[in-house]
């Protein structure tokens, strides 16, 4: 080798050796929490870690009950309120951002965030479109019903749920009507999204599946019951509770339902959406406790009893589960065990789900408080 190719390999090797440890050096971006449950599946499964034990690092508060659960992207919290307000919070301070109002109230619907811009849905049966960095409203949608559902997307299409018994899909850089599909009454929980096809149930006590380019429908399944959860997607089965008092597996290639779980003992209704691991999914119930059952028989694999009913839905973060109760407690506990790990009072029933993202844990109350712990 020549001494002009040796000297062109070292500089080229340190070149290469400055980028990597300039990669090296940059901290890695927190994963984000950036719609309803974490993800278009709406799986409740958080990636980011959680300290032990978690501590109370800021507390805000809102004009109004809080029954929006957060997101968390970048280094801010988006949250709604009662009130009619869509809350930027830092999350490292706690301090407001920006506050964006809607003229109506926001209940269950949460923000989801894509691209920059804030989605959210309000009472007067609006979603609005708002620039995640400024507050300033970038447009809005009108359906004809309240908004309870939140929104979800995939590629550039966004689908959200109205009252006026529609799940209706928009283009997200500009709210314009792709399509919208009626149901057969008003649909109050989130769309879960698998490629293709959204997932969407209701008070029709129907699992619908729906081709997310055309609107038109593919299937649908009775359920035996309304819904307000929504399903959650994996290995091709979808999990939902109901108000028939049973959480279903619902098998959706060949569209019939796997097992059914109900409760032995007290018959009250899944308000709550699934959280789904490896081998079991975790929801709570009307009946005052956190069920985990197996993903494989719907087996009962244990129960957590809290003093009121669970309408929050649990999420996972590694082997731990979190957990709101309107109780007031937020509650971790042992995914393998379903023994109670740590609780934090929040002295207000907590109907929110809770969202953890960038070594966070954040959820609302519905004296107005919304809770970041760390």
């Amino acid at each position: 080798m020549s001494r002009l190719t040796l000297r062109a390999a070292v500089v080229t090797l340190a070149a290469w050796s400055a980028v990597a440890l300039g990669q090296a050096a940059q901290p890695p971006r927190p994963d984000p929490w950036a719609r309803f449950r974490g993800s278009e599946a709406l799986l409740g499964v958080a990636d980011a870690p959680l300290s032990r034990p978690l501590r109370l690092a800021w507390s805000f508060q809102a004009k109004d009950g809080v029954a929006s659960s957060a997101a968390i992207v970048d280094g801010v919290v988006y949250v709604g309120s009662r009130d009619g307000v869509l809350h930027a919070i830092d999350a490292a301070t706690g301090k407001p951002r920006w506050q964006y109002s809607t003229n109506s109230s926001i209940e269950e619907s949460s923000p989801a965030v894509r691209s920059g811009v804030v989605y959210v849905g309000d009472l007067d049966g609006a979603v609005h479109a708002v620039d995640a960095a400024t507050g300033k409203a970038r447009w809005t949608y009108k359906t004809e019903g309240e908004i309870h559902s939140s929104p979800n997307w995939s590629g550039d299409r966004l689908v959200i749920g109205s009252y006026d018994e529609h799940l209706h899909c928009l283009t997200a850089a500009a709210g314009a009507l792709v399509w919208k599909f009626r149901t057969a009454g008003p649909v109050h929980s989130t769309p879960a999204i698998d490629k293709d096809t959204v997932y969407v149930s209701g008070c029709d006590e129907h699992l619908r599946g729906i081709d997310l380019a055309t609107g038109k429908e593919r299937f649908e399944l009775p359920l035996g019951g309304y819904t307000a959860a929504s399903a959650a997607l994996a290995g091709g089965d979808a999990y939902i509770g109901t108000f028939a008092n049973e959480v279903l597996a619902v098998d959706l290639a060949r569209r019939k339902v796997r097992w059914t779980y109900r409760d032995p003992a007290r018959s009250f209704p899944f308000y709550s959406s699934s959280a789904v691991a490896a081998d079991r999914i975790v929801v709570g119930g009307r009946n005052k406790a956190v069920t985990c059952l197996a993903r494989s028989t719907g087996r009962v694999l244990w129960t957590f009893s809290t003093r009121a009913r669970v309408d929050s839905s649990p999420i996972i973060v590694g082997g731990r589960v979190f957990v709101g109760s309107s109780d007031g407690n937020l509650y971790e506990l042992d995914l393998a065990t379903g023994k109670k790990m740590w609780e934090f009072t929040a002295g207000s029933a907590l109907t929110a789900s809770p969202a953890a993202a960038g070594g966070a844990l954040v959820i609302g109350s519905q004296d107005g408080t919304v809770f970041c712990l760390r």
